[in-house]
């Protein structure tokens, strides 16, 4: 250790448990210090485990370093005295290190990330003061103290210096002291990312809820005006003119305040670096991760609600798919596994890939299961697509036993909840012997999609455009009964089944000819089905509204939204509607949503 960077030389303030009195009197600048502590450590975490695995410094312990730096003068001023000690004796550690003073970089990245945990667990502690009131929990159970902590830093320390005086008599004292090295702030490239840091401001996310909100009310009075029929029928250059130039700010205005929203999915990303790393060292599997699309860009919510899904599924992709070492020899792989994560725009919507080289998903295996357990009759003919996704049933598990990692059935069916939650669906393609690959398909923004109006008597409905494989109007020559599966249709060779929508939502349609009709050709859980409807009035950009308590357990329907005409239209959740066989209860539906208007929302609509 320096001798002029010792703990002692730091007069640091005692902390009593439980004490946070001092640094709850201004909540918004304990709120800022989360926010931030929280920024530094996940821009590290890729550091230190790039640290750990190549055991080479390329600039990566002296971004953590500054990182570390930061944090203790932040914690310093809020007198939180326990996060500062534990960063001053990282940075201390770290400061050897860039120094050339320890024997193994990678010896230190153990102990940095678990004082990267405690410092988390300490901002997660501090949050819930600042948003209680001042009233301080007790620290979890299996937090570690800041003197233990404390302890294991100095004690690598110790031990790696020893090991580098031994190895390398002659290293230490070519290497240049602590200050030696120029401060990170005052380097050029450090001066360019503060310019940059200068260049951006902070909002909270609650006043860009708000604005993408009051951007989507503008939406529909722009779709409103523009369509109003008195407006349309003056005939009117300048009129027109100006209506156009409504529509193009509106555009530009609402792609602006979308993208204020967008964030880089290359932060889920990192997060699973470390679960990876944590657990193949519990299991004993090599595990490599490599990731395709970082920059892929998606909405703020979406990638938060997707933290959890991609969590499971890498942990299912542990325990699960990737075989030991010695499996892999003796089959002819690589003793180290690959996890790929990839992320990309498609068609409106953003695709993230969760990919592993073990061995694959066992077809018989859990078609077994569900037998067993009767989700499946015995002797059902399925396709491989609906075995696979049993596995998302909850309770669902091919384990034998219940460990520390699966076996309750509960991890895939949280996947299915939290992308079904984000209208998105997945897909699954797998290979024995060579891996398994989960597609979970979003959309770009859960506030505006676009949507193809239909209509089914008087009634208007929206479907979602990411939900539509193909539409066509039936010939008589393609259109068939099959004993036990009702009326079907022949789509491009293959015979898909038919599902009304009038007969869902038990309505009056304009037409009982399916060859007077249009069929929307769409996919619920590896299955393709026809919806039928009366007639399609076109494709519409619409806002998404939530449906209140009368209509929020209707399955098959996801909100609703304002149309140019001023109706409301109830947008589909079309794998709902194939899901589910019809129900009387539906009745209501088309009446009350007939009857709405722009200007009378329903009272089951927020």
């Amino acid at each position: 250790m320096p001798e002029d960077l010792t703990p002692n030389d730091l007069d640091l303030p005692s902390q009593e448990p439980g004490d946070m009195s001092a640094y709850t009197a201004d909540p918004a600048m304990l709120t800022d210090f989360i926010v931030e502590v929280r920024e530094h450590l996940t821009s590290i975490e890729e550091k230190i485990l790039h640290i750990e695995s190549t055991g080479a410094d390329s600039g990566d312990i002296n971004a953590a370093f500054r990182v570390f730096h930061t944090i203790k003068g932040l914690a310093g001023f809020l007198e939180l005295s326990d996060i500062q000690q534990v960063a001053h004796e990282v940075e201390t550690l770290l400061d050897l290190g860039r120094s050339r003073k320890l024997a193994s970089l990678s010896s230190i990245a153990d102990v940095v990330l678990q004082s990267m945990d405690f410092i988390r667990a300490e901002t997660d502690r501090l949050e819930l003061v600042a948003t209680s009131d001042g009233v301080v929990p007790e620290p979890a159970p299996s937090l570690v103290s800041a003197d233990t902590i404390i302890q294991k830093i100095r004690a690598t320390a110790s031990s790696s210096q020893e090991s580098s005086e031994e190895h390398q008599p002659s290293a230490a004292g070519d290497a240049p002291s602590a200050h030696d090295i120029r401060l990170p702030e005052t380097q050029p490239s450090s001066a360019k990312q503060e310019s940059t840091r200068n260049s951006s401001l902070r909002v909270e996310t609650a006043k860009l809820d708000h604005l993408m909100n009051m951007i989507g009310e503008l939406v529909i009075a722009q779709t409103l005006i523009s369509h109003n029929p008195r407006l349309l029928g003056l005939q009117d250059s300048r009129l027109t003119g100006d209506l156009a130039l409504l529509t193009r700010v509106t555009t530009e205005v609402q792609r602006i305040t979308t993208s204020m929203r967008m964030v880089p999915i290359g932060t889920q990303f990192h997060r699973t670096a470390r679960l990876i790393r944590d657990l193949s060292r519990q299991v004993g599997k090599r595990i490599a991760l490599s990731t395709v699309g970082e920059e892929t860009e998606l909405d703020k919510t979406i990638a938060e609600e997707l933290a959890d899904p991609l969590l499971h599924m890498v942990r299912n992709s542990i325990d699960h798919g990737i075989e030991i070492p010695e499996q892999r020899i003796a089959v002819g792989k690589d003793p180290t596994a690959n996890i790929r994560l990839a992320a990309y725009h498609t068609a409106g919507q953003i695709v993230v890939q969760v990919s592993d080289d073990g061995r694959g998903l066992d077809r018989n295996r859990i078609l077994a299961k569900a037998t067993e357990r009767g989700l499946v009759r015995p002797g059902a003919q399925l396709t491989d697509t609906e075995v696979y996704l049993l596995i998302f049933e909850p309770g669902f598990s091919t384990a034998e036993a219940v460990t520390g990692l699966s076996g309750r059935g509960v991890g895939m069916d949280v996947v299915k909840k939290h992308v079904e939650k984000l209208r998105g669906r997945i897909d699954i393609q797998s290979e024995p012997g060579k891996g398994a690959t989960f597609f979970l398909r979003l959309p770009l923004t859960l506030a505006i999609i676009e949507g193809l109006v239909v209509c089914v008597g008087d009634n208007r409905y929206i479907v979602p455009m990411f939900s539509i494989l193909e539409i066509l109007r039936p010939d008589e020559s393609s259109l068939s009964t099959v004993q036990g599966n009702g009326e079907m249709a022949t789509v491009r060779g293959i015979l898909l089944p038919i599902v009304r929508l009038h007969e869902r939502f038990n309505l009056v349609s304009s037409t009982r000819q399916l060859t007077e009709g249009m069929l929307i050709v769409s996919q619920s859980e590896g299955k393709r089905f026809c919806l039928f409807v009366d007639d399609v009035l076109g494709k519409q950009e619409v806002v998404i509204k939530t449906l209140g308590a009368t209509f929020k357990d209707v399955a098959g329907l996801a909100g609703c939204a304002v149309l140019s005409d001023g109706r409301v239209g109830l947008i589909l959740d079309v794998h709902a509607i194939y899901r589910t066989p019809p129900i009387q209860a539906f009745a209501h539906l088309g009446a009350q949503a007939s009857t709405a208007s722009a200007d009378n929302h329903t009272q089951g609509v927020d």
